[in-house]
C-alpha cells in the first residue's frame, strides 16, 4: 500500500502534463495514459556527463518518467566532486563517474534501467548515438558539445528542397553552468541553431603570454602554466601531458609550487591547478538543479509534445537576485554542421586515397587522419591497426565504386582538424557528386563549395 501511494504521489504532476489537453501543446499532442505508458516504454535518452550537471539530469530524467537511460562519462570520481555531485560518497572515489551514477539512481527510483557507459565520447561507433529519441548535454567542455552536436547533426537528411527530413532529427538538450549563471538550449538540427551556428556565444579561453610565464609570474596561473607548457616539455621531452593522468597533474602541481616559492607567489593548490590545466570552470549545486530542470522539462516536452518546446536558449543570472531571458537565436543557414553538407564534386576515376588528400586540402574542413563511412559500411578506419589493416585496400579503389555507383549520396568522414591552434576530433557531413553522371546538375565544385 505505501509503495502504490508513493507511486501516486511521484506520477502525480507528470500525469497532469501528459493525461489533459491545454493550450500550449505540440501539434501532435493526444493525451491519455498510452502516451505515459508509451515514454516508460520506448523513449530513450543519452546523458552526456556525469559530473555536476550530468547527475542532477540523470536523477531529473528518471524522476520524469523516463525508464530507459544511458550515460556517458570518461572521467573517475574525485575528492573534489563530492560537495556537488550529490550521487557520489567518500567510499566512490577513484570508481567511474558513469557507473555510480547509474547505480545510485536505480537504487532511489524504482523501475529506471540506465546503462553506464566508462570511456570518451570518441570511443562509441556514430551509430550507438542514433539509437537515442534525444541526446541530453551536461557537458563542461566546448570541444566535447562541438563533437556530439556534430555526431547528432551527421544523421540529419535533406529533401531535393534542402528542407530537413524530420525522420533523421536527432534533439539534444543542451545544458551549462558557471558559477551562479547558466544556460538551457533546445537544438533541433536543421531547424534551431545549432551548437556551431552559435561558437560565438563562448567566449574565447584566457591565453598567457609565454614570456610572461617563462619571466615575470604575477598569479598562481602563471605559475601553474609554466609547469604545464613550460617545464612539463623540458624535463619530458617527446612525452605528451595527459590532463587525465593523476601521476601528470601531481607533477604538474609539485612544479607549480616550487616556481611560486621562487616568486613569492600564494594561491598554487592542486584544486585550482586541475582549473587552470584541464580549464574547469567553477561550478555551484544550486545552479546544477535549476539548470538540469529546465533541460528535463525541455527533454519531456520534445519527446512527448505536452507544451512547445523553448525557443530557444534560455540564460539564468543568479548572482544578482534572480534572473532569466529566453532568447531566440536564429540558425545559420551555411553552417558546415547542421547544414545539407559541404559539397564535393569529384570525377568517378578519384580513388578513396585521393578523396581523403583533398579533405586535407578543402579550405573549409583541412580534415587528416580522416576515416571515412558510407552509409552502414566503413570504407576506411584510420584506428585500430587491425581495422585500418581490414579497409587499406579499398584506398586504391574508386571512390565511386566503393558507394555503389550512385550519383550523389551523403559520406561522414570522423578526423582531425585545427581550431584556434589546436587539434581537434570533428565529424562533417559531405555531400558527395560524381561528374558526367546522368542526371546530375551543374553544382560548384569542391574548392568553391
Amino acid at each position: 500500500m505505501a509503495d502504490s501511494t508513493a507511486h501516486v504521489s511521484r506520477s502525480r504532476d507528470l500525469d497532469k502534463l501528459l493525461l489533459r489537453p491545454g493550450h500550449l501543446v505540440g501539434p501532435t499532442f493526444e493525451p491519455g495514459p498510452e502516451l505515459r505508458d508509451d515514454l516508460r516504454k520506448f523513449a530513450t535518452v543519452l546523458v552526456v556527463g556525469a559530473g555536476g550537471l550530468g547527475c542532477e539530469l540523470l536523477k531529473d530524467l528518471a524522476l520524469s518518467g523516463f525508464k530507459n537511460l544511458e550515460v556517458i562519462d570518461m572521467d573517475r570520481i574525485e575528492v573534489s566532486n563530492l560537495n556537488r555531485q550529490f550521487l557520489f560518497r567518500l567510499q566512490d572515489v577513484g570508481k567511474p563517474k558513469a557507473e555510480v551514477a547509474a547505480k545510485r539512481v536505480m537504487e532511489r527510483v524504482s523501475g529506471v534501467n540506465i546503462v553506464p557507459h566508462f570511456c570518451r565520447i570518441e570511443d562509441k561507433d556514430i551509430e550507438f548515438y542514433n539509437h537515442f529519441n534525444i541526446i541530453a548535454l551536461g557537458l563542461d567542455s566546448i570541444e566535447a558539445r562541438s563533437y556530439i552536436n556534430a555526431v547528432a547533426c551527421s544523421f540529419l537528411e535533406y529533401d531535393s528542397d534542402d528542407k530537413p527530413l524530420e525522420e533523421t532529427i536527432k534533439p539534444m538538450v543542451d545544458g551549462g553552468t558557471e558559477g551562479f549563471k547558466g544556460h538551457a538550449r533546445v537544438i533541433i538540427p536543421g531547424v534551431t541553431p545549432c551548437f556551431e551556428c552559435t561558437i560565438w556565444l563562448f567566449p574565447p579561453q584566457v591565453k598567457f603570454p609565454l614570456c610572461t610565464l617563462a619571466e615575470t609570474p604575477r598569479t598562481a596561473a602563471h605559475c601553474i602554466e609554466y609547469a604545464h607548457l613550460i617545464k612539463w616539455d623540458e624535463v619530458h621531452s617527446g612525452k605528451a601531458f595527459d590532463p587525465d593522468d593523476p601521476e601528470h597533474m601531481k607533477w604538474v602541481y609539485s612544479e607549480a609550487v616550487k616556481r611560486a616559492e621562487l616568486f613569492g607567489i600564494p594561491g598554487v593548490t592542486y584544486s585550482l591547478t586541475q582549473g587552470v590545466v584541464k580549464n574547469i570552470i567553477p561550478a555551484i549545486a544550486s545552479t546544477n538543479a535549476i539548470i538540469s530542470a529546465a533541460c528535463a522539462l525541455e527533454t519531456l516536452k520534445i519527446v512527448s509534445g505536452c507544451s512547445k518546446t523553448l525557443s530557444n536558449y534560455l540564460t539564468y543570472n543568479g548572482a544578482e537576485g534572480l534572473h532569466t531571458k529566453v532568447t531566440e537565436f536564429v540558425k545559420d543557414m551555411d553552417c558546415l554542421i547542421c547544414g545539407p553538407g559541404v559539397l564535393i564534386e569529384l570525377d568517378t576515376s578519384v580513388t578513396l586515397q585521393k578523396f581523403m588528400d583533398q579533405l586535407q586540402e578543402h579550405p573549409k574542413l583541412l580534415l587528416s587522419k580522416a576515416s571515412v563511412k558510407h552509409r552502414e559500411k566503413n570504407l576506411y578506419i584510420q584506428a585500430p591497426p587491425v581495422l585500418e589493416e581490414l579497409t587499406r585496400s579499398n584506398l586504391n579503389l574508386p571512390l565511386f565504386d566503393l558507394m555503389g555507383k550512385i550519383r550523389k549520396d551523403i559520406v561522414h568522414v570522423t578526423g582531425s582538424t585545427t581550431k584556434n591552434d589546436k587539434k581537434t576530433s570533428c565529424l562533417r557531413k559531405l555531400r558527395v557528386v560524381f561528374k558526367g553522371i546522368d542526371g546530375a546538375t551543374d553544382m560548384d565544385t569542391a574548392g568553391g563549395a
